[in-house]
């Protein structure tokens, strides 16, 4: 079974990656673990489908999942290439790549052999390090992401607790913080507290 979960919108960070959709530069999201990068990459093939892009044309892999865990670089390339659609773009987003050795030649790669526009994602300061600056640089524009800030909460929050005046909301964010999975737990404080601690 295939879990699913509300989509946030974060339109302060969709409508970033939208500015730069069929450009060139890779598409890089970071930010630290579980603030919605994977969320962001969603959302932006959503709005691809919204807009007149067919499912053929979107590519989607989560490289925490272990259908592509012990995937190797040759093996992306051929994954990819026998998607490749004739005089049709091509839509890449690929979750949590640094975990695949050599990630950077294969991202190359595609830029060079195949008419695509690239989004990646990554939690830790690997995805930006020595090789991608020499694989990638200047190819690509990277996005930093944040949990949510007050603002975000407080429109989460009020779909949650309508009658929550904005003193009991930052006091709530004051405690819980930002990260987007607490809204599932409904702001519990208990639960939200252990989350938080694991």
């Amino acid at each position: 079974m295939i879990r699913s979960h509300t989509l946030r919108k974060r339109d302060l960070y969709l409508d970033k990656l939208i500015a730069f959709q069929d450009t060139e530069p890779i598409k890089v999201v970071t930010g630290i673990r579980r603030c919605g990068k994977s969320s962001l990459l969603k959302l932006m093939a959503a709005h691809l489908r919204g807009n007149g892009v067919s499912d053929e044309q979107i590519i989607e892999m989560n490289f925490e999942s272990y259908e592509f865990l012990k995937m190797t670089a040759d093996e992306l390339y051929r994954y990819v290439k026998e998607r490749v659609l004739p005089d049709r773009r091509i839509y890449l987003f690929f979750d949590e790549l640094q975990r695949m050795d050599g990630w950077e030649n294969a991202v190359n790669s595609f830029r060079v052999d195949f008419d695509c526009d690239i989004y990646i994602t990554g939690s830790n300061a690997k995805l930006l390090s020595g090789e991608l600056a020499t694989y990638l640089a200047g190819r690509y524009v990277e996005f930093v992401i944040y949990p949510f800030s007050f603002d975000e909460f407080i429109q989460l929050y009020r779909t949650i607790f309508p009658d929550a005046d904005v003193r009991t909301c930052f006091n709530r964010y004051l405690t819980a913080g930002g990260m987007p999975y607490l809204a599932n737990l409904r702001y519990e404080e208990t639960a939200c507290r252990q989350y938080l601690q694991d």
